[in-house]
């Protein structure tokens, strides 16, 4: 086991003032201290410059394993904590192997401190960690629902899956309110267009993930739900004042934070109004030191989003430079998704910084002591998530939870426009749209429907020829059921219904993800919003459309939300 002798966290206390009785330090091992805040900032005192420096970064790695270089970094640099994306989560069992080596390197080298492990696993649209994992009918689903008992019962699955898996670490829940519908980066993954909505959501659904052990991480600070451009491009910049942030962005994290919310990430935004210029949030010690720290009074841990999305580099700062400008902000850590060379070009960048500049030592050394203390906290209990995870028993560990999955997701099922519902089995329909589970699931209910398959991509804009090929079968079919998922969608459905109107009476709208688009298709006789793309979601969407069950979900966002 990952807390035998050999591998024991060992910490070094300083116990007297150095210089007055050059003791030497005592150490302990990890499993046998209880370390508290005070304790922390010793140890965090009596560290090199390399592992203060090591334990502010938080990196990604290629390929599904622990390649040699990431197990370099652990070993030599002694860095805080690993992020999986989407090309490490695969294949679980070695995703499961990968997290017990890389702790069991952390463990055997410097100090022995154990590492963060963290993914994006939000539920619905955003799931990093793929293979056997649930995909859950999302937040957007869940607030259509009413019941905070599934947020929190989310919050608990993801969250077991994750434990299995030796990922300690959730970048979620995300508690951006959904205000504009150009937010497309953000919708679905967002809970409403309700600041109290999410904000009871969010609290619901970190509990649940808290009671698996997993360090929850609120995103995306200090607000991401009226931004009409993506942070990974571009950097948005959004006008809305302090009022406007603190009665709406900012309840959510007003509420989370005295329920002892442990993390918070920071979002590539400008906020000029409020700070005056436009740097991002995640470099403006504004935001984070004096609204986030010293006003809204947090004092868990800061971590950046990825260094490498655009919205970063805004002001022509280089990575190594907004990775400075992140720390000197307030962040405790930064992320840096991709590559070793540029991981070895920001170490060099700060550890030259660390020599000649005493002030940014204490920098580190505060946000070390931050780091240490979630650490203990999360990482030294009974309930921990396990160092080295058993890729052994993961069918067991990851069981399906289909029937629980289905019954939130009719819950969720919203009937925006009803005139032609429920459909006849029987009736001769055309499924045109994108998404593999909305073909299966139709077929399933309409034994004699043919299909229409559409490109996913571009996601903007409509795929070239679908809109005429709609057009050219539909009128030979009583119903067209289309698949409502995208902009391009959208915007192919508006061209069918311009160029052929006569279609509309018989067009039916399954909407998944974000529901904006209806607002603007005045027009529909029968929609139904299921919010997921998971089996279960298609499931409880087809069985509304055919009368199985009268959906009773309510839409989470509305037209006044967005100030149309």
């Amino acid at each position: 086991m990952i807390f035998s002798k050999r591998l024991a966290f060992l910490l070094v206390l300083v116990l007297f003032t150095p210089g007055i009785h050059g003791a030497r330090a005592e150490t302990v091992s990890w499993q046998d201290r209880d370390l508290g805040k005070s304790q922390a900032f010793s140890m965090a005192s009596s560290m090199s410059d390399e592992e203060l420096l090591g334990q502010v970064f938080m990196i990604g790695f290629n390929g599904p394993g622990a390649d040699s270089t990431i197990l370099t970094w652990i070993r030599e640099k002694h860095i805080g904590g690993v992020k999986i994306f989407g090309w490490n989560g695969e294949d679980l069992k070695v995703l499961a192997e990968a997290a017990g080596t890389m702790q069991q390197t952390a463990a055997e080298s410097g100090q022995g401190i154990p590492l963060f492990i963290a993914t994006d696993q939000e539920g619905g649209w955003v799931r990093h960690v793929k293979g056997e994992t649930s995909i859950t009918p999302g937040n957007m689903g869940i607030a259509a629902g009413g019941l905070p008992y599934d947020a929190y019962r989310t919050g608990k699955l993801i969250g077991a899956e994750l434990r299995a898996l030796g990922i300690n670490m959730n970048f979620a829940p995300t508690v951006d309110v959904y205000v504009n519908p150009e937010a497309h980066v953000i919708g679905p993954r967002s809970f409403s267009s309700d600041p109290a909505t999410v904000a009871v959501m969010a609290q619901a659904y970190y509990h649940g993930m808290r009671s698996e052990g997993i360090i929850s991480t609120a995103k995306h600070f200090p607000g991401h739900g009226n931004a009409d451009e993506d942070s990974h491009g571009f950097l948005p910049i959004i006008n809305d004042d302090i009022e406007t942030l603190m009665e709406r962005d900012l309840l959510p994290y007003r509420m989370l934070i005295p329920e002892g919310l442990p993390a918070i990430m920071t979002g590539h935004l400008a906020f000029p109004a409020v700070t005056g210029d436009a740097t991002p949030a995640s470099l403006s010690k504004k935001l984070i030191h004096d609204l986030l720290r010293l006003r809204l009074g947090f004092n868990g841990l800061v971590i950046t989003d990825d260094l490498r999305m655009s919205g970063a580099q805004q002001g022509g700062e280089s990575i190594p430079q907004a990775a400075e400008a992140a720390l000197r902000a307030g962040n405790d850590m930064v992320m840096i998704s991709l590559d070793s060379r540029l991981h070895q070009r920001v170490w060099d960048h700060l550890y030259r910084v660390l020599e000649r500049d005493p002030d940014f030592r204490e920098i580190l050394r505060n946000a070390v002591t931050r780091i240490l203390t979630i650490k203990e906290e999360y990482l030294n209990r009974p309930w921990s998530v396990p160092l080295e995870p058993d890729p052994t028993i993961l069918d067991k560990a990851i069981p399906a939870d289909t029937e629980y999955l289905f019954q939130q997701a009719c819950r969720a099922i919203t009937a925006v426009a009803d005139k032609s519902l429920p459909l006849d089995p029987s009736a001769k329909i055309l499924l045109a749209g994108q998404l593999g589970g909305f073909f299966r699931e139709g077929k399933r209910r309409f034994p004699a429907s043919d299909s229409f398959d559409f490109a996913y991509t571009p996601f903007y804009s409509a795929p070239p020829g679908a809109v005429e090929e709609i057009i050219s079968r539909a009128g030979r079919y009583e119903y067209l059921v289309f698949l409502l998922a995208t902009p391009g969608s959208a915007e192919v459905l508006s061209e069918v219904v311009r160029k052929a109107p006569e279609l509309k009476p018989r067009i039916v709208i399954i909407s998944v993800l974000t529901p904006v688009y209806l607002f603007s298709m005045d027009w529909v006789h029968a929609a139904l919003a299921a919010y997921g793309t998971g089996d279960e979601s298609f499931a409880a969407a087809f069985a509304a459309l055919t009368g199985e069950f009268i959906p009773r979900g309510k839409l989470p966002v509305n037209k006044a939300s967005f100030g149309e």
